[in-house]
């Protein structure tokens, strides 16, 4: 990894440790909650993503990097809250999609964030149980 892709990363990681404990209270915001693979605590991360049909589809901006998808490697079983509502699901990690171009199907905002600050896109699909 580059000097400038690791002060990236620091920066980034940096301003999300405090700003995500404001945006996860939120009711309306997306939250992505997994269980941390060391703690077994349950560990919940404001995500930008989009519900398609019976699965949430989102991309982590850090890919393997990101602690998030390193506890979903660890235990696949996931919550989503939507809107206000909780959603149990399986999260499956797809290195083979082509994250740009899911990030264009994605909610704009969050979408210009991840490719500005992202360093190793990964895509990311839940799918919800009924």
């Amino acid at each position: 990894m580059s000097r400038r892709t690791d002060l990236r990363f620091r920066a980034t990681t940096a301003f999300q440790r405090r700003l995500n404990p404001i945006l996860r209270r939120l009711p309306l915001q997306t939250v992505l909650e997994t269980t941390g693979r060391v703690s077994g605590l349950p560990r919940r991360t404001p995500v930008g993503g989009r519900r398609v049909g019976g699965s949430f589809w989102l991309v982590s901006e850090f890919g393997e990097r990101s602690q998030y998808v390193r506890n979903i490697k660890a235990d696949p079983r996931v919550r989503v809250r939507i809107r206000g509502r909780w959603h149990e699901g399986t999260a499956h990690l797809l290195p083979e999609d082509d994250p740009v171009a899911r990030l264009r199907t994605l909610p704009r905002v969050n979408s210009l964030g991840v490719r500005a600050l992202g360093t190793n896109l990964l895509t990311v699909r839940v799918d919800l149980e009924a």
